[in-house]
């Protein structure tokens, strides 16, 4: 188990054109992916305060339908997704939805040990309502909307019209929804549903996630007007000044 040190939220300075671009950064040092949900109590200390730092600000509304996306593969994205809607549904009595848009390469269904039946890929080919193909968890507000069918034109599928209607239908049926993204590096499936949603959370590993596509990954967002809430650093297991998480 490794030591995890303190969190906090970053917010956003104010810099001169010539320096780096910022965004706020969540510092936390999350273990890598796993089938289950347990977690030690330091753990679940550092997902809480993202979750209170994202969704349940008392001093503004916060985002309701969150896009997840690492910077490159192998950031925790898919963990840290799953975990955050696990302990967000655990702090609130509204309902919590983590959907699956990683239609290349889904896992998300293996944090909480089930089988990807039907799912998001199949509801795009159907009439019938989004939320039969969703599975409900072992808490009473927590929603899984695995990914389902593989499809070869995944990539077609995320784009269309139907996902957005799907997404349209989520945001009724749910009042949060948590989705799982392809990495940036990989497509812009992220950008595509950071339009669809309230924005997007980047997920960064610490001494892995490379500084220039860090970087790359803010100017697409940016140029496409998808707002970004924020960096989660993950993995961090040793300080670092302040300053250093201030820049990408």
């Amino acid at each position: 188990m490794q030591e995890i040190l303190h969190s906090e939220w970053v917010q956003p300075q104010t810099v001169p054109s010539e320096q780096p671009e910022t965004v706020p950064v969540m510092e936390a040092d999350i273990l890598p992916s796993t089938t289950c949900l347990e977690k030690d109590g330091m753990v679940r200390d550092e997902i809480t305060k993202l979750v209170q730092s994202l969704f349940l600000r008392s001093e503004v509304k916060g985002p309701r339908r969150v896009v997840f996306a690492g910077t490159e593969s192998g950031s925790g994205c898919t963990w840290m997704c799953a975990h955050t809607a696990d302990v967000l549904a655990s702090q609130i009595r509204a309902s919590v939805c983590v959907v699956d848009c990683n239609l290349r390469s889904p896992r998300l269904h293996q944090q909480f040990g089930l089988e990807n039946h039907h799912g998001l890929s199949d509801a795009l080919h159907s009439s019938d309502p989004v939320r039969q193909y969703a599975h409900q968890l072992s808490r009473t507000n927590l929603w899984l909307l695995s990914c389902g069918s593989t499809a070869d034109n995944w990539q077609t599928l995320l784009a269309s019209d139907r996902m957005r209607q799907r997404l349209t239908e989520l945001r009724a049926a749910f009042d949060y929804v948590l989705i799982d993204a392809t990495p940036l590096s990989i497509c812009n499936d992220a950008i595509v549903l950071g339009g669809l949603a309230d924005g997007v959370v980047l997920v960064l590993k610490a001494n892995s996630s490379r500084r220039e596509t860090a970087r790359q990954a803010l100017q697409e967002l940016r140029a496409a007007n998808v707002p970004i809430f924020g960096a989660v650093l993950n993995q961090r297991t040793f300080p670092i000044p302040d300053k250093i998480y201030r820049r990408l």
